[in-house]
């Protein structure tokens, strides 16, 4: 469903997480966001806590996305792809909008549901991925990373890029692409 299509994705098979994924999923957040707690809207994540699939390249992880399902809505918390270009966050973004496809299925038939995350400021790549995908900007929380720095203190003052690391943006993909209804229950 999603927009965006890579030459090479054929070659990606997604799987869902298991325990056995645990420490590489460990290593792989530590080196890259500083541990295994992720932060969005003012909530700590334990990210090796929540499902999530795997992207295998020949066989070989080639990324992870872990998210969150709650009142019918579904959070994709981390998104991180270590062979970029190969089509493996294409494919890992494609299973988590299923899962949410599938919360909205059981919640509701016919129903909304809403698949969301959220990216800093400073993560252009990151924007320019979902934004490409077909998510939509819908927020911008300022001044949200001064308060996800409470909660974990090793987040950075400079992101990515030596860009000032200080909002929360926050991103949604369309019910038209996840195949729903575009008409949201009160619930969501």
């Amino acid at each position: 469903m999603a927009p965006l299509h890579h030459d090479q994705k054929s070659r990606v098979t997604v799987r869902p997480l298991t325990a056995e994924d645990i420490p590489w999923t460990r290593e792989l957040f530590t080196e890259r966001w500083g541990g295994v707690v992720s932060v969005s809207r003012g909530v700590a994540h334990d990210t090796t806590a929540l499902p999530g699939f795997v992207a295998l390249l020949d066989g070989e992880r080639a990324g992870v996305a872990t998210y969150r399902i709650a009142g019918g809505e579904c959070e994709l918390v981390t998104l991180d792809s270590v062979r970029e270009g190969a089509g493996a966050g294409t494919a890992l973004v494609d299973a988590v909008a299923g899962a949410a496809r599938a919360v909205a299925g059981a919640a509701r038939a016919g129903g909304a549901a809403r698949l969301w995350l959220v990216t800093t400021n400073d993560n252009l790549r990151a924007l320019r991925f979902y934004q490409r995908y077909g998510f939509d900007l819908v927020a911008v929380h300022r001044d949200a990373v001064a308060r996800s720095r409470e909660l974990k203190p090793s987040i950075p003052e400079i992101g990515l890029d030596g860009i000032p690391l200080r909002h929360e943006l926050e991103l949604e993909l369309p019910s038209r692409l996840l195949g729903l209804s575009s008409t949201r229950s009160p619930e969501c």
